[in-house]
């Protein structure tokens, strides 16, 4: 069987092979070379273009698949390019942050950049089933008893709803995976500072009515005090700013 004219992968040299047979997909698949959906060359043509035996292949693979980057349809054999799931992106990003020691400080102080930007976007550009998105969020907070792990989901589920009626996936994806590091300590915060569940409560109220009323000022405005507002809540509680965040 004849090899085509263009082969999509060079051969590797001799060092270690699966992870630069997995390199190489990625890169391909970063720059678009290869597009969501489309098909993968067989393990037998990946095996014959990169110079390596079909196992090589089956790992690399194998670890691409983990990453949400390659995939199956329903009822397929063949293996296409596929697009990480957001939930994914931000689960592996928040385990790195944690990994990494990030502080509540740290946390705090890229909400402050992200929140406020995404409010004023939000105000700009919302549609009314995003609207109605953030109204839901914000009865589900003032519905869950504080002493739940349902009434902090609400305010990650308030967050989030302002990031997607920004229209920025960038800021929403950004903000995904300082959510998930934010729950833990926000419980306790909740917990300890009597004041905190209606300071909330407002917060969002206001933001919300900002956002629908198409104050993009207002809205940044309300989201930058209610950020600053949690950094004094995590202070009456107690909890030191330069401690590392559990994940």
């Amino acid at each position: 069987m004849s090899a085509p004219a263009t082969d999509l992968f060079e051969p590797l040299d001799d060092h270690p092979a699966y992870r630069q047979v997995a390199n190489a997909i990625e890169q391909k698949i970063v720059d678009r070379s290869l597009r969501t959906g489309d098909p993968l060359p067989s393990e037998a043509d990946l095996a014959r273009q990169f110079g390596v035996n079909r196992s090589t292949v089956r790992e690399a693979i194998r670890e691409l698949e983990i990453q949400g980057l390659l995939g199956r349809g329903r009822g397929e054999k063949r293996l296409r390019v596929t697009r990480p799931q957001p939930q994914r992106i931000s689960s592996d990003v928040s385990r790195a942050l944690a990994l990494h020691g990030v502080t509540f400080l740290e946390l705090w102080e890229a909400m402050m950049a992200l929140e406020p930007a995404a409010a004023e976007h939000a105000a700009a550009r919302r549609t009314a089933p995003q609207l109605n998105a953030l109204a839901r969020a914000h009865a589900r907070f003032e519905r869950d008893s504080p002493d739940t792990p349902t009434a902090v989901g609400a305010v990650v589920a308030f967050f989030s709803a302002v990031a997607a009626a920004s229209a920025n996936r960038v800021l929403a994806l950004s903000q995904a995976p300082l959510n998930a590091l934010l729950a833990p300590t926000l419980t306790q915060m909740i917990d300890r500072v009597p004041q905190a569940r209606t300071r909330i409560d407002d917060a969002q109220g206001r933001i919300i009515t900002a956002i629908e009323q198409r104050r993009c000022a207002d809205a940044r405005s309300w989201m930058e005090k209610h950020i600053r507002d949690f950094k004094r809540g995590y202070e009456l509680a107690g909890i030191p700013l330069a401690s590392t965040i559990e994940y």
